[in-house]
């Protein structure tokens, strides 16, 4: 990664909520687009060159809680500190923006991942499922 292999901050540079959008979002998408933009902390990236190599989408409800969503790093990229960096990077963009809580749901492979390398702690959660 050309800047020393940190991701990029929270929404491309800032912590700004403006929607990223495709040339080509019309219509019900569209639309669909514009109603969680407001709930979108921003997404952080990863690049090797000018190959996306990972990236975090960080929801937010506006005020306090954000939510790590989506987290991915491609395979050859696995396992060279990108993912903790990613995470990193969207916890300094929270915090930035006034959360005061960061929350993630993983798979139970990945416990050791947030927990001992990003710094994760258990909480009590609840949930409803189909």
């Amino acid at each position: 990664m050309p800047d020393g292999g940190r991701p990029g901050p929270v929404a491309g540079g800032s912590t700004s909520r403006r929607p990223v959008r495709a040339g080509r979002d019309r219509g019900r998408r569209g639309r669909r687009t514009t109603q969680v933009s407001g709930h979108r902390l921003g997404w952080v990236t990863a690049r090797d060159d000018d190959a996306l190599i990972g990236f975090v989408n960080v929801a937010w409800e506006g005020v306090i809680h954000a939510f790590v969503l989506d987290p991915l790093v491609t395979a050859t990229a696995r396992r060279q500190g990108v993912g903790r960096r990613l995470v990193a990077t969207a916890v300094d963009g929270a915090r930035a923006a006034g959360c005061a809580w960061l929350h993630v749901d993983f798979d139970d492979h990945l416990e050791q991942f947030y927990f001992d390398g990003c710094g994760f702690r258990p909480t009590r959660a609840g949930l409803i499922a189909r």
